[in-house]
């Protein structure tokens, strides 16, 4: 199979199996617009499940294929790029990675798709050493909002896998006072997610954040806490 042959089964299908009903129930979750054939999910699994077993495909039939995909505009085509991706995991690389960054350009516009490429493939990438921490270093400044989530998102498996908790908390600083609703909910989120597992070192990063840092990171970061517990983050 070539990229050619890729990019016309994928689209072909989701001609043939869209559904507008499917757009509708799901477009409530982007604010900023939904693109889409309205593949339900078992249709798209099943398509995902059937390319990959098929076993004609690689990374660089992916990579070659995904440029049109992601500037498509279309949620299903940029969905199947990453996530056939994922299919090839153990063959990650430093390549992939570098390849990977070029996505942000023309393609990752939504907070899905910045989550599924956080914790489908970056997470991989951290977790089998293939890339250190630093590496994401530059995406906490990066000019696409979504660039900047990952560089949070990212971290979720990584922490829950017990890697350096303190080193994320660190590495996470400068999300702390961005303005982007997306990135602060990210950042929340990964907190959260860190509170469950080390309470004590969150809430003390939390306390020191408490009267700068954007209320929207704190209502995610304490979204598990009882009410007592909140009360010690609410700002001065």
């Amino acid at each position: 199979m070539d990229k050619e042959k890729l990019i016309k089964e994928i689209r072909n299908y989701c001609k043939k199996n869209s559904d507008k009903k499917v757009v509708l129930k799901y477009s409530r979750y982007f604010k900023d617009g939904f693109d889409a054939y309205g593949l339900g999910r078992e249709k798209f699994e099943y398509k995902l499940n059937s390319l990959l077993k098929e076993g004609k495909l690689n990374q660089r039939i992916i990579f070659d294929a995904a440029p049109e995909l992601l500037k498509s505009g279309k949620f299903e085509e940029t969905s199947y790029a990453i996530l056939l991706l994922r299919g090839f995991t153990k063959e990650f690389n430093k390549k992939t990675f570098q390849k990977i960054e070029t996505w942000f350009r023309y393609g990752i516009n939504n907070w899905a798709h910045s989550d599924s490429l956080s914790l489908d493939i970056i997470s991989a990438l951290l977790l089998s050493k293939t890339i250190e921490l630093k590496e994401l270093s530059g995406w906490r400044k990066a000019k696409n909002k979504f660039q900047r989530r990952c560089s949070a998102v990212s971290l979720i498996k990584y922490i829950k896998a017990g890697k350096s908790q303190k080193n994320c908390l660190k590495f996470i600083e400068p999300l702390m006072k961005d303005t982007a609703r997306e990135v602060q909910q990210g950042t929340g989120w990964f907190l959260r997610e860190l509170w469950k597992i080390n309470n004590t070192d969150t809430e003390e990063f939390l306390l020191k954040w408490k009267d700068t840092a954007p209320r929207l990171i704190f209502q995610y970061a304490t979204e598990k806490m009882t009410a007592s517990e909140k009360k010690k983050f609410k700002k001065e």
